[in-house]
């Protein structure tokens, strides 16, 4: 699609006809402190003042071919001037990176400098929309005015980028993390909805999309190894609500529609707008659309039993069909998450989540849906098979508890799984398949990951032998302090 025609398709208006109007106050604040007195687990959504830097402390070995650093992004501000945010997916970026050279771990974190965090900031309140909290202090010129940037760290092309799904990517000097601005792709893809899970091809470049709920369409990207706009295209997507991440396999772009209306009426914040749809005798199911990267055209949509998704694993071709991996929520999973900025922990497990394997037969028109986790979330897989057969996936589990709390290897052909169960006390975050130069199997390398010690209130990363997970890490490195709880990462190897 020309530059001039992608501008005409209406894209530009992103999340800005979205915003609503539930606004920050005071008693979310004084609730989430109240809990907080009585449960410090909780402080890991409390946020941060400012930057942090320390040397970790280890224990076990780090191997020694494993030099690099490891970027992690989440939100870290959610309090300013007396007020608390409602949601967890609304507060300031918080870029870090742990650096592992010559066997030691140095830790660097630092908030992403956008438009939104220094206004703010030098306001002493909030001024604009979030996710999940509406303020309207301050009118805001486009995507990038409410870019939180809050959501993963992705090195490509030298270069380091602090990504959010409804504005461009935020670059960041990949050794200090400072800020240097907003990323534009191209002209007329400036402060374009550029979402926070692009595919890295192993052979160069990127596959990313632009979601735009209540517009009935998704913007895709290709992007070159040099960072160059090699394609642009608009998918269509009738009954689109969140839309955070999808699947790239050698042929075809997977994505997954849950079923959600989008409310109208300017007193709700965007995660109020959506209404689920997916219960009744009226329910919709979740749409499966599969884009060709050939023409960038949809070639066929399938239908699932109703669900939410946030993430996926990876995407292949096996012979005539697609198969995928996704984490399936039952029921409005936005909503569940919100009660945590008030210090309202779940109730009980996240048992209502599933890792399956989906198989799309094209023939047919049928998704087969095949079980491969309970209750789990953070799937990820080696690099270097992106887009290809893979035999590995990475999730995190929470069995019986209401945190994540272990990390899982599942073989996707036999079903086997080699886990380790931090126990009681620990919150884990995502972890990353990190292999060996030359690796002859995805699990030649490491399983590099954070958790937090929520007894000793410190951060820790991890290190396992991808290929004996269930032996234990071979290290810790444990910060003299407590950093804000990450979602998303990429390991660059030195």
């Amino acid at each position: 699609m020309d530059r001039r025609r992608f501008l005409d398709a209406g894209l530009g208006a992103g999340l800005l006809a979205l915003t609503g109007g539930a606004r920050a106050d005071q008693a979310t604040y004084r609730r989430f402190h109240a809990a907080l007195a009585h449960d410090p687990s909780l402080a890991v959504y409390a946020g941060v003042a400012g930057s942090q830097a320390g040397a970790a402390r280890l224990s076990g070995r780090l191997p020694a071919d494993l030099q690099g650093s490891f970027y992690r992004n989440g939100p870290g501000r959610f309090e300013l001037g007396g007020e608390r945010h409602h949601h967890w997916f609304d507060g300031d970026g918080y870029a870090q990176c742990w650096r592992i050279r010559d066997g030691k771990v140095h830790h660097h974190g630092r908030f992403v400098e956008t438009r939104r965090f220094l206004d703010e900031s030098d306001a002493g309140r909030f001024l604009y929309p979030s996710f999940g909290t509406h303020v309207a202090r301050r009118g805001f010129r486009d995507n990038d005015t409410l870019n939180a940037a809050n959501t993963n760290l992705l090195p490509f092309d030298g270069r380091l980028y602090a990504l959010w799904e409804g504005g461009s990517a935020t670059e960041l000097d990949p050794d200090t993390l400072a800020t240097m601005g907003a990323k534009t792709w191209r002209e007329d893809l400036r402060a374009m909805p550029f979402s926070a899970h692009p595919k890295l091809d192993p052979q160069g470049g990127m596959w990313n999309f632009g979601a735009l709920p209540g517009s009935g369409r998704i913007a895709v990207y290709q992007i070159g190894a040099g960072g160059q706009v090699l394609r642009t295209g608009v998918v269509e997507a009738p009954q689109q609500a969140m839309v955070h991440d999808f699947a790239v396999s050698a042929k075809h772009l997977v994505f997954l529609l849950p079923p959600y209306d989008l409310r109208p009426g300017a007193s709700l914040s965007f995660a109020e707008r959506h209404k689920w749809a997916g219960d009744g005798p009226a329910a919709r199911p979740l749409r499966v659309v599969v884009v060709a990267k050939d023409t960038l055209a949809v070639r066929q949509v399938f239908e699932l039993s109703p669900a939410m998704v946030f993430h996926f694993g990876n995407a292949w071709e096996d012979g005539a069909c697609t198969r995928f991996d996704a984490v399936l929520h039952q029921g409005d999973a936005i909503g569940e998450l919100g009660g945590l900025m008030a210090g309202e922990r779940p109730a009980g497990p996240h048992g209502r989540s599933e890792a399956v394997q989906i198989c799309l037969d094209y023939a047919s028109g049928q998704a087969r849906v095949s079980r491969l986790f309970g209750a789990s979330e953070f799937p990820r897989v080696a690099p270097q098979v992106v887009g290809s057969r893979h035999r590995r996936l990475v999730l995190l589990g929470n069995e019986d508890e209401a945190v994540l709390s272990s990390v899982n290897l599942v073989d996707t052909d036999t079903g086997k799984v080699d886990s380790y169960r931090f126990g009681a006390g620990w919150q884990v975050e995502e972890h990353v398949l990190v292999p060996r130069r030359h690796a002859r199997s995805e699990t030649d390398g490491y399983l590099v990951g954070v958790a937090q010690d929520l007894r000793k209130e410190v951060t820790v990363m991890t290190v396992f032998d991808a290929g004996r997970v269930s032996a234990g890490p071979l290290a810790l490195a444990r910060l003299p302090y407590r950093t804000p709880h990450c979602f998303h990462g990429n390991f660059l190897l030195a």
